[in-house]
C-alpha cells in the first residue's frame, strides 16, 4: 500500500521539479525519504515534535506559511483528526495540492475544504486539486 501511495505521488508530478511537503511526519518518515531521493523534487517534513534534525519544527495550527512557499503537493499520512482542517486550510492558502491518508476506519475531517476519495491500486486516501 505505501509503495502505491508513494506512486500515486511521481505519477502527479510526471518528472517535473516540485516542492513536497509531508506534515505532521511523527515517526514515520519512509515516504518523504524516498521521495527526498529523486533529483527533481524536494522535500520538508514538519511536525510539531520533530523526531530528528531532517524534520522541521512547526505548528500546523499556527503555521509558518514560508515554509509551504512554492510547494506543489502537501500530504499528510494519519494525521490526527484534529489536525485535518488545518493541513487542509494551509493547502488552500499555498494553493498547493493536498493529499490525506487517514487512518483506515477513521472519517475525513477537513471542515469546509472538501476532497475526494481516490483509490489508487492498493492505496486510498482524499486529495484535493
Amino acid at each position: 500500500m505505501w509503495q502505491d501511495f508513494k506512486d500515486y505521488i511521481l505519477s502527479e508530478i510526471a518528472g517535473r521539479e516540485v516542492k513536497i511537503a509531508e506534515i505532521a511526519v511523527g515517526r514515520f518518515p519512509q515516504i518523504a525519504d524516498e521521495l527526498s531521493g529523486y533529483d527533481n523534487i524536494t522535500v520538508i517534513k514538519t511536525d510539531i515534535l520533530p523526531a530528528d534534525d531532517t524534520v522541521i519544527k512547526d505548528d500546523v495550527t499556527n503555521p509558518d506559511l514560508n515554509l509551504y512557499r512554492d510547494t506543489d503537493i502537501i500530504y499528510s499520512i494519519r494525521p490526527p483528526s484534529e489536525l485535518q482542517p488545518h493541513i487542509a486550510d494551509l493547502a488552500v492558502k499555498v494553493g498547493s495540492q493536498l493529499i490525506i491518508k487517514p487512518l483506515t476506519n477513521e472519517d475525513l475531517n477537513t471542515g469546509r475544504v472538501k476532497m475526494k476519495l481516490k483509490n489508487y491500486n492498493r492505496a486510498s486516501f482524499y486529495i484535493l486539486r
